[in-house]
Parts: C-alpha cells; structure tokens; sequence
C-alpha cells in the first residue's frame, strides 16, 4: 500500500494545454483602440451591406420588405395622429353618445391601421424568413470556396486557421443579421414617425426623450465591444479545443484513446481548456455589469426628466389635456421605439464585429488564391523539369526542397527514397503545383506552372498522398471524386479491377452505391488496407499524364501491394509516374532512384547501381534487411 501511494505522489500530474498567444498582425484586437464614436458611425455601414448582400440573393424579398417597413412607419404616424383626434372628441365636454359619434371615424382609421401595421409586421416577417437561409448559405459557400482554393502555402501562415475560425463564428452571425436589420429599421421607421407626432404636439418633447434613451445606447455598444473583446482573446483557444473535440470523439481513433488510457487526460485537457476560455468570459462579466448599472442609471434619471417635463406641459397649460393624453401615448411607442433601435443597432454592431472578421477573411483568401497565368497544358506531357528549386514554409528558417534540378520524361518511373523530413513530400507538391518554387522553374513540357492555369495543371495529375481522405460519400464518388468519364461504371469497375477490390465491394450492402461512413446512418467502414486500396483507384481512374504515389502501399498486405505495383508497371508507358515510398524493395521498378536528404537529392541512379554506391539508400537497405 505504501509503494502504491509512494509511486503515485511521485507521478507528475498531466501538462496543462499550452497557451495560445499570438503576436504581430493577428495578435491585435482591431477594436482595442476604436472609440466609441468610431464603433457608433460603423452601424450605417453594416446596414448598407446588409442591404446588399440581401438584395444579391432575392430582390423581391428586400423590395416586399422595405415596403412592409414603410406601410409599418405610415400606420404607425396614423395610429398617433388620429389618437389625437379621437381623445380630442372623447374628452369634450358633451354627452357620451355625441362624443362616441364624433370619435368614430378616428377610431375606424385607427383600427384600420392597426391591422394594416400587423399585417406589414408579418409580411415583413416572411420576407426576412426568406432572405435569411440563403444569405447564410452564401456566406457559407463562400467561406468554404476561399478556403478551398488559397495557395496550400497559406495553411502555414502563422494566424490562418484561427482568422479562419473567427470567420467561422461570421458566418453563423450571418443568420441574425438579417432579422436584426429588419428589427432595427421597423424601430427607427416607428420612432421617426412617433418623434414627427410628439415634435408637432410640443417641440420640447423630442430632445427630452432622446436624451432617455442615449444612456442606454452608449451601454450596448460599450457592452458588445466587452463582449466582443473576450470573444478575440478566446479564438485561438476555441479552436484547438473543437479540433482536440472532433478527433477524441472520432470512432476510427476510440481504440487507439481506450487502448492507450488517454481518456481521462482528455477530459482533463479538455475541460482544462474550456475553463481557461470560461475564466476570460466570467473575468469580463463585472465589466458588463458596471456599463449596464451606469447605464440603467443614467437612464432611469433623463427617463424621470422626460415625464417630468409632459408633466409640467400638461399642469401649466401649455399643451391642452387630449394633447397631453396624445403626448403620453406618443412616448410610450417613441420610447419603445427607440429601445428597439438601441438593442436592434447594438445586436447589428455586434454581430458587425465578426462579420469584418469573416470579410477580412475572404479578402486574405482570395489574395492567397492562385493567380499564376493562363498559360495551358499540352493534353499529353513529355517532360517535366525542375531548375534549381527551391521551397521554404512559412516561419522555418531551412528550405524543405534546397536547389533540386530533376528531369522526369514520359513512360518512366522514379522511387523517391529518403528518411523523414527530407523533403520527399514537399518536392511532389512542387512538381504537381500545389506548391510554388520560391527559387528555380518547375516546367511541364517548357510551361513554368508559377504561369500556368491551375486548373490545367491539376487536371492532368493524379495523386496519392501519405495522409488521403476518407471521404463520406458513395463508393462511386469515392472513386471519380464527382468527376465521372462516362455514364456508366465500366471504367470505375476496371478502376476496382486494378486494384483489386471487387470481391470488397460486391459484399457491401449497395457495391458502387454504399455510403462509405460508419458514423452516419446506412454507412460502412473499410479497413486501412481497403481504404488505401480504393484511394489508389482514384488515383488511376483520373488517367493523367502524371502521376503520383505517396507511400500508397504503406496499410496492406503483401497480395494487394503486389497488385498495386504491377499495375504501376504496366502504366508507365503512358505516363510520367513518381513513387515515394520507405520500402526499399519496391523501388525495384523504378527506372531511377533518387535520394534526397535535408532536401537536397544526393544519389541518383537504378537500384543496382545505388546498392554498390554505398551512400545513403546503401546504408537503408541494409538497416531495412536487417529489421
């Protein structure tokens, strides 16, 4: 019991998550110095771009809008008008049954417009109902577009996932922006009109209740710069906890957290985390409460100021007593009008502050999105052709490809070798493209891909890489990745054929129609060695010039690593194919080998000339015989 308890007061606790601080551009909250007049002036301009966006995605709907906000405004100014009249005829001096008689028609215009105002209120309802999921689905489009086709360099931008993540957060605020800016200009269009009303019945009315109501406006501004304060500070650290949530909630990874006991340090590291971000947000609330009491203060002071002053109007005859009576009904709708117009510009100002984020977001991506030339590709390439070239990542101070100069001609295969780190996958990233050399020429049959169409390029490429995905879809879409050749599946099946999976596919519930995610309902799950099998299906179903394997045999078994390279050898007449590979023997193939270390190609030749050169694939063949 005692060795127990000892051994356990010497085991360290579990590690903390690291703290997230960023430093430079991304490290600055853009409000930190914007004042208050700054933050106020934006909120026209976020109503303009409301405006817009909605009127890109349906013109009836903002038009049937505005007109309901109008017919609002109008039976609004009528119901305060003829509440005048009517109480001028209800409290005269006459019999009950003249007075009723002489209020009628008022109160038949009032009723009239009462409904009218309900009846807008609704309409304009169902109009933002429709505005509001296709604005949100635009916005989400667009976000998932630009994400998609920034250069990959942009991934190791220090501040891209987390500028992503904020406009992530822009994206879901999108749906309340709409139904605020409606709130917003049903507001401002009442208190227009009840402000009109209560400046025609006395002058001293209007800024008496402005004054009412500026306390709490300022509060819900200085509140949402609070608000949105804590949110900046806590981006990095929501984002790596919905990254470490996705993974440890994963099926295909609960054997490897149950067999290895991480569970309890994930619960751990996970509630670790959300109480660092629950701490920032409990650590602003005294500050929230301080604006709202100073606030509400201020507010209930000017509001007394504001009776007080009807008050004195009424009891010294300055305005007569149906005015007075019209005069309180017309504060009441101001004041409620103008407390909407607080909260409704406040929730605008808020939820403005991440759709800048998400703005400012897609204006990055598309400054990171390709924008290299036009320049086309032959259908059938000869030669590619690397001059010196060279490739840095962002942040690191070695390049990962360091002066390579490589020719690769059509109908052979080249086996890069080399240990982890070398530059291997990074050097097939470069020769497809997806990277661009920040010194030397990648060239395709003479055509720099630094001025080629992407497009053109990645059509004419087929690759492999070490870490695919598994994607949710059917078998089929798993295979023509949405791009089928035809309109029957012969040449996915010879794609299966080749690979060797179609006794797998023919058991599954559907074959080519099964729905390859065990997580979603109806779905299956292949093995590692099936999934490898089917990525490299994909890989030869695109028929390209060029094609790429990245470790593409490393999860199966010795049958269907055969296959798959027998298959390699007997297309490589019609195309340039590159295999990167750490099993030594498969590189048998190959016409040549190179071998790169610290991403520089030190060997080139056949595999026999490389065993008898004793550098370095000398030296991995041996440690790999001698497993």
């Amino acid at each position: 019991m005692t060795d127990a308890l000892t051994a356990h007061e010497e085991t360290p606790p579990p590690p903390p998550p690291a703290a997230i601080e960023f430093e430079g551009e991304f490290g600055k909250n853009p409000l930190a110095e914007a004042g208050f007049f700054t933050m106020g002036s934006r909120l026209p301009a976020v109503l303009g771009a409301t405006v817009r966006m909605a009127w890109a995605v349906d013109r009836a709907a903002v038009l049937l809008l505005v007109l309901c906000q109008i017919l609002t405004g109008a039976a609004a100014a009528v119901l305060l008008a003829f509440t005048a009249e009517a109480m001028a005829h209800l409290l005269a001096a006459a019999p009950v049954s003249a007075r009723l008689h002489g209020a009628l028609p008022a109160l038949i215009v009032l009723a009239l417009a009462a409904g009218t105002g309900r009846i807008s209120t609704a309409l304009a309802s169902y109009a933002s109902s429709r505005i509001t999921p296709r604005l949100m689905t635009e916005a989400d489009v667009a976000l998932v577009a630009a994400t998609c086709r920034v250069e990959a360099a942009a991934y190791s931008e220090d501040g891209f996932s987390d500028r992503q993540e904020a406009a992530e957060i822009g994206t879901v605020r999108t749906a309340t922006m709409v139904d605020d800016a409606q709130r917003l200009m049903a507001a401002v269009v009442r208190m227009v009109a009840a402000g009109g009303v209560i400046t025609v019945l006395h002058w001293m009315m209007l800024p008496v209740l402005l004054l009412a109501v500026l306390p709490a406006g300022t509060g819900a501004i200085l509140r949402a710069r609070v608000d949105y304060e804590t949110h900046y500070l806590n981006i990095g650290d929501r984002n790596v906890r919905g990254m470490m949530r996705w993974w440890a909630t994963l099926p295909r990874h609960g054997d490897e957290v149950r067999a290895n006991g991480m569970t309890g340090y994930l619960l751990y590291w996970y509630r670790a985390l959300s109480e660092r971000i629950d701490q920032r947000t409990l650590g602003s609330a005294p500050r929230r409460l301080r604006i709202d009491l100073t606030a509400g203060a201020l507010g209930g002071i000017f509001l007394m100021g504001t009776w007080a002053t009807l008050a004195w109007l009424a009891a010294t005859g300055r305005v007569p007593l149906p005015v007075a009576a019209t005069a309180l009904v017309a504060v009441q709708t101001a004041l409620a009008a103008l407390s909407q117009v607080v909260i409704q510009g406040a929730a605008m100002f808020h939820t403005s502050l991440y759709l800048a984020d998400m703005r400012a977001f897609l204006t990055m991506a598309t400054e990171r999105a390709p924008a290299r030339g036009a320049l086309t590709i032959p259908e059938e390439v000869h030669e590619i052709r690397l001059d010196d070239v060279v490739y840095r990542y962002p942040g690191k101070e070695q390049p990962a490809v360091d002066g390579v100069s490589l020719r690769l001609q059509r109908g052979e295969i080249l086996a890069v070798v080399g240990e982890n780190g070398s530059g291997k996958s990074t050097l097939t990233k470069l020769i497809t493209g997806i990277l661009l050399a920040d010194k030397g020429r990648v060239l395709w049959d003479g055509t720099d891909l630094a001025r080629a169409d992407v497009d053109a390029v990645w059509k004419r490429t087929a690759l492999v890489p070490q870490n695919f995905a598994t994607w949710p879809l059917r078998v089929r879409e798993n295979i023509t990745l949405g791009q089928p050749k035809t309109w029957d599946d012969d040449l996915v099946w010879k794609a299966v054929d080749a690979v060797g999976m179609r006794d797998t596919i023919e058991e599954l519930p559907n074959r080519l129609d099964s729905l390859l995610a065990r997580e979603l309902y109806g779905g299956v799950e292949l093995s590692g060695g099936q999934w490898q099998r089917l990525v490299c299906a994909r890989a030869l179903y695109r028929q390209t010039p060029l094609l790429i394997l990245d470790e593409p045999t490393s999860q199966m078994d010795a049958r269907g690593e055969h296959q798959i390279f027998l298959e390699i050898k007997r297309l490589a007449a019609a195309c340039m194919t590159i295999v990167v590979t750490h099993q030594l023997e498969n590189t048998r193939l190959a016409d040549r080998i190179i071998v790169m270390e610290h991403g520089r190609v030190i060997e080139d030749g056949t595999y026999d000339d490389l065993l008898h050169a004793g550098g370095l694939f000398a030296e991995l063949v041996a440690l790999a015989k001698d497993r």
